[in-house]
């Protein structure tokens, strides 16, 4: 049942809330609640079951660091053992009693002395709010005229319908994304005919992926120094790669170069392999990993169709060239909506405005974290976090590390709230717009999913990981103030706090 009130809520139950929730309780935290709006834990790993689901994170790195998984049997890992494993994280450390499942946040107003919560399930009053409701949770489907006069079946890859049978049929795919890449060799083999369509071709690189040596999974579970030196090595390797997308693009030839090889290897068609080469520099867009993709398109049933979808009618696709294209399918590998999260319009601060007004298209924050003008709010995988190199869960465990510290100083200082300065917050995003003004993302000429309404990049982090990790090693108490309800005065803080993980 909903308590009436806790210290801290947390929304989500992926990854970020369940990192921070178990890492409250192992530092003797007991006042909280995490709030899922579905029927399980998981985050992303718990709806998106689309045919073929896989991380293009190494295995040793997608991983809480406090909860090695010595299990993984692939060098990737597949969609069933993460959220097996994020499962089996739930039950070791205790925390399952402490998550409301079912229940999505509906509005959330800051009182002057915590957070005002209303939930599907009711309300709930809270001292600190976290949210945590991931970076790629919220379907994007492109408002396309007919689509609801089409006879046959739709629905997107974070929903896959797994009531519908391809078998035979006549499938379209609507993008080329991460996703797609993973879903069209699945279903090539099994439809009649498939049709991609395909905005912008990405850069694809040759995957390591291969199961894990059952010797390894022998070791690892009485050797955990020995798994955790593999992982060291393993991030060790990916942190270079910074430089190329950062700062230095050119180093990214390589890539590209490995890029077209594999292209050229992978499809005879010469006319198929041009409108399959990007036009852009390598890295510009999420560069994919694959060795089915090319083959797939390649394969006599795949039609890829590069001009983008005008109409949709009962039985077809028309594309911008005006040509028509049958299907009973269609599935919409189209992506999400990182820069305009529902959550942002549902969440008001201390002058009454939501985070999607404050923010007017273009998320801020400081360190990925706190909010100027939101009182007690955390955001976990805030903005200018993503990765293009490295894992997210270790940007992750910065934040909850972060996040741990800030809650170590408000108990010891006595301090009911703290709020980031807007000026320590400006000069924060000024710093990360002129970093990324280098980056292949923002100087690369492409039109990616990094970039939001505004064409500002309010998604990717311009440096290492370890860079992140040093600037959330320490709470900055002096970058906050705390708010009094009764005036508008500042009471001014000084100091800092850290807190382990």
């Amino acid at each position: 049942m909903l308590p009436d009130r806790v210290d801290v809520a947390i929304v989500g139950a992926g990854f970020g809330g369940l990192g921070l929730a178990i890492q409250l309780k192992r530092h003797g935290y007991d006042d909280f609640v995490v709030l899922e709006r579905t029927g399980d834990v998981g985050g992303t790993w718990n709806t998106n079951t689309y045919p073929g689901a896989q991380c293009d994170i190494p295995s040793n790195l997608y991983s809480w660091s406090f909860a090695l998984n010595p299990g993984w049997t692939r060098a990737y890992p597949l969609r069933d053992e993460i959220h097996d494993y994020i499962r089996r994280c739930v039950d070791h450390f205790d925390v399952g009693d402490k998550i409301e499942l079912e229940t999505e946040l509906t509005d959330a107003t800051w009182n002057g002395d915590g957070w005002s919560i209303e939930t599907s399930q009711g309300p709930l009053e809270a001292r600190v709010l976290v949210a945590a409701p991931g970076l790629l949770s919220e379907p994007s489907i492109p408002d396309l005229p007919g689509l609801d006069d089409f006879e046959g079946a739709t629905f997107h890859t974070a929903n896959w319908d797994h009531e519908q049978d391809l078998t035979g049929r006549d499938v379209a795919v609507v993008g080329t994304g991460a996703t797609a890449i993973q879903v069209v060799p699945r279903i090539q083999e099994q439809v009649r005919k498939l049709t991609v369509f395909q905005r912008t071709p990405p850069w694809v690189i040759f995957s390591l992926d291969r199961e894990v040596s059952k010797l390894a999974r022998r070791i690892y579970p009485h050797v955990p120094p020995l798994q955790r030196a593999a992982r060291t090595a393993m991030w060790a390797s990916l942190e270079p790669l910074a430089l190329g997308l950062t700062r230095y693009p050119r180093l990214l030839k390589g890539h590209e170069l490995a890029s077209k090889i594999m292209l050229k290897r992978q499809v005879r068609d010469p006319e198929l392999r041009e409108r399959l080469t990007p036009d852009y520099p390598f890295g510009c867009k999420r560069m994919l990993i694959s060795n089915q993709w090319y083959p797939a398109l390649d394969a006599p049933n795949v039609e890829v169709v590069t001009e983008g979808v005008e109409e949709i009618r009962e039985g077809s696709l028309v594309a911008s060239d005006g040509s028509e294209h049958a299907a009973d399918t269609i599935v919409f590998a189209t992506g999400f909506s990182p820069t305009d999260p529902p959550i942002a319009r549902q969440i008001r601060g201390r002058e009454g405005a939501t985070l999607s007004d404050v923010w007017q298209g273009s998320p801020q924050s400081y360190l990925s974290t706190t909010v100027a003008g939101f009182p007690n709010l955390f955001l976990l995988y805030g903005p200018n976090s993503n990765l293009g190199h490295n894992s997210i869960v270790y940007m992750l465990e910065s934040q909850m590390n972060y996040v741990m510290g800030a809650l170590k100083a408000m108990r010891e200082c006595g301090h009911r709230a703290l709020e980031v300065r807007s000026e320590v917050q400006d000069a924060y995003n000024e710093e990360m717009q002129s970093r990324l003004a280098r980056s292949v993302w923002d100087s690369g000429g492409c039109g990616s999913w990094y970039l939001d309404a505004n064409g500002r990049d309010s998604t990717m982090w311009p440096g290492f990981t370890f860079e992140f990790r040093k600037r959330t090693r320490v709470f900055d108490l002096d970058s906050y103030f705390e708010p009094v309800p009764s005036s508008n005065a500042e009471a001014t803080l000084s100091g800092s706090s850290n807190i382990g993980t």
